[in-house]
């Protein structure tokens, strides 16, 4: 009997069919990261506005610059979620610390577009986006998306829950893959269809600045309500 499961182990057959399981969990997990980071985005905030943003004020080339450089950060995002994910369930402090972070960034980034959408929108904005590069504006709005490292952490926490997460290597790396495309692609879109977005949309898109100001003081408004509510219920 022992000879019998020995030569099944070792055959062709056992093989395949281990490397069709591996094969469909690394697809499972670029799909996880691609769908949850693509849908994650498709509502208007910061980033994707600014995508569309840059793609008016400069063309649909600059404006894939922008999601390249939004992309790059996410992958690092995803790793530190996941590097993260078993000490951040022992101690939810963490999360805590981090969305307190991010109210006083997207406060600050609250007057600044503020400011930006009362200054003259012809001259002054011209004169800025000659000195911007999008692709370096993308990394810097994402590095200050603080709330992007707890979305991520939902996200592994919630299929980890179904077993269905595996934190070994390579579906790791699949899932960040993933995690990096949907939100490169979700981004391209918003460039890629700015025009028709602003014809839409109307006033709302003609001054973004405004815009965005608006969004990112309804994300810090609504972080400290949910803080407080933490802190009332403790």
């Amino acid at each position: 009997m022992r000879f019998f499961v020995q030569l099944i182990l070792k055959s062709n057959l056992y093989k395949t069919k281990q490397n069709i399981f591996i094969l469909m969990v690394l697809i499972i997990h670029f799909f996880i990261g691609f769908f949850t980071s693509f849908l994650g985005s498709i509502t208007p905030s910061m980033l994707n506005m600014t995508a569309l943003k840059v793609s008016l004020k400069y063309d649909e080339k600059a404006g894939n610059k922008y999601a390249l450089g939004v992309s790059v950060i996410v992958f690092f995002q995803a790793y530190i979620a996941i590097l993260l994910s078993k000490y951040i369930l022992e101690n939810p402090a963490i999360l805590e610390t981090i969305e307190k972070l991010g109210v006083v960034i997207f406060m600050v980034l609250t007057y600044y577009f503020y400011r930006e959408s009362k200054k003259d929108k012809i001259k002054t904005e011209q004169n800025q986006l000659k000195k911007e590069n999008p692709f370096f504006l993308g990394i810097t709005l994402s590095v200050l998306n603080m709330f992007a490292i707890p979305f991520f952490f939902g996200v592994v926490a919630t299929f980890n829950i179904f077993n269905v997460f595996s934190f070994d290597a390579f579906p790791v790396l699949f899932f960040m893959i993933g995690s990096v495309l949907g939100t490169y692609f979700i981004l391209y879109f918003y460039a890629k269809y700015a025009k028709n977005i602003q014809q839409k949309t109307g006033k709302l898109t003609k001054d973004i600045n405004l815009v965005l100001s608006l969004l990112t003081a309804f994300v810090a408004v609504f972080s400290i309500i949910k803080l407080l509510y933490k802190f009332i219920n403790s």
